[in-house]
């Protein structure tokens, strides 16, 4: 059998067991899903547990099922680090050897200066910091200075939160790219986030306006080879940003997962145009892993679970889905409150395709990236091994 479109949808934050070398992390023991199961006494998402979800690792709440109407195995990353664009990347089939300098002590004074002086602005904070945390300590001083709030984690990210009332959005945007220009070299750092909030002193509160602004991928991914060989792509979520708009068609900017599967659901129904739908949902990462909130992990899941539901029977009899992710983000890891390194769940989709088969242990993300290609036929040099002949045998 043949597919016609691939619909690549990351759960982001959503791993399932540490890596071997997690502990080097400071990882041991992360379990981004059977933990949070574990912490509510059991997850509930039918769909999910028939595609195979709760074949792969144990997972309170979803047993495993004797025929999973989906193929199903976990991803190793084979990049060094854990962050939201190494592990897009390495899907997109980009192994990044060297991880992204990180700023555990805040970044160096001279750095600052120069990008203060460039975007005639000033900083504080320059720490490394909870989001939430770090704007109700300082955003009464934000208001009152007008100096911009920079703080960093023990992920490559340069953080910069500003009042709506005090930086419009474009604004703030403007300072992210003039601060982007300037990271480069040794001080490439993956991702220059805006972080746009709204409230007053003590009732703060982060929007939906973030932005991502990060580096371009060194070499060409599985978008760019498709775009060459003429194939349509669509990129939902914050992919566009993470590939800089590289090998990417068409984007839409969501806001919520609940907004991405909606737009993804539109996508699949009407869509006649692109052959790649590659789409994000953020929350799972941004409202409940970095805020340590298992219960509110949880619900998400649970919805994403409902809404999947309504989207399989959408799909057409040439659709490829696949659900994967891109790190973990244990919500009940307390040694920090960053990403944590683990292995990634993999489900493979067709109505028509071989079902209930173990995928096993892949070696890396890219494993993906190549099924792709092959898929389209496209010749490539791109890591990884395709996993094609497995589902259609």
């Amino acid at each position: 059998m043949s597919f016609k479109r691939v619909l690549l949808i990351i759960i982001d934050g959503c791993g399932v067991g540490a890596l071997p070398d997690a502990s080097t992390y400071n990882d041991k023991g992360a379990s981004t899903l059977s933990n949070c199961a574990d912490a509510v006494n059991g997850l509930l998402m039918p769909t999910c547990q028939t595609l195979g979800l709760g074949n792969i690792v144990p997972i309170s709440g979803l047993p495993p099922v004797d025929n999973p109407i989906a193929c199903y195995g976990k991803m190793a990353e084979l990049s060094a680090g854990k962050d939201s664009t190494i592990g897009h990347w390495e899907i997109a089939g980009i192994i990044t050897e060297q991880p992204f300098p990180t700023y555990p002590n805040g970044f160096p004074h001279e750095l600052i200066s120069k990008i203060e002086r460039a975007a005639k602005v000033k900083f504080i904070g320059n720490c490394t910091a909870s989001g939430t945390e770090i704007i109700e300590r300082l955003g009464e001083q934000h208001l009152r200075t007008k100096k911009l709030i920079l703080y960093t984690s023990a992920d490559s990210v340069f953080q910069i939160a500003a009042h709506e009332d005090v930086y419009s959005i474009s604004e703030l945007y403007k300072i992210c790219e003039t601060a982007r220009s300037i990271l480069t070299n040794e001080h490439a750092v993956a991702r220059v986030i805006a972080r746009p909030f709204i409230g007053e002193v003590g009732k703060f509160k982060r929007t939906r306006n973030r932005k991502d602004f990060s580096l371009e991928p060194p070499s060409k991914t599985i978008l760019n080879l498709l775009k060459e060989n003429q194939y349509k792509t669509l990129a939902i979520g914050k992919i566009q940003d993470l590939f800089c708009g590289d090998g990417i068609t068409t984007h839409i900017n969501t806001k919520s997962n609940l907004d991405g599967m909606t737009a993804i659901k539109d996508a699949v129904t009407n869509d006649k145009t692109h052959q790649f739908i590659f789409a994000n949902l953020i929350d799972f990462d941004e409202l409940c892993g970095h805020r340590r909130d298992p219960q509110l992990f949880s619900e998400t899941l649970e919805q994403f679970d409902n809404e999947l539901y309504k989207l399989l029977p959408a799909l057409h009899d040439e659709d490829l889905l696949i659900i994967t992710a891109d790190h973990g983000n244990d919500p009940t890891y307390t040694k920090h409150t960053d990403h944590t390194r683990e292995f990634v769940p993999l489900l493979v989709y067709n109505k028509k395709m071989k079902t209930g088969l173990n995928l096993g242990t892949r070696n890396s993300f890219s494993d993906i990236a190549k099924t792709i290609a092959e898929i389209f036929n496209i010749e490539n040099k791109t890591d990884g091994t395709s996993f094609l002949k497995e589902i259609i045998q």
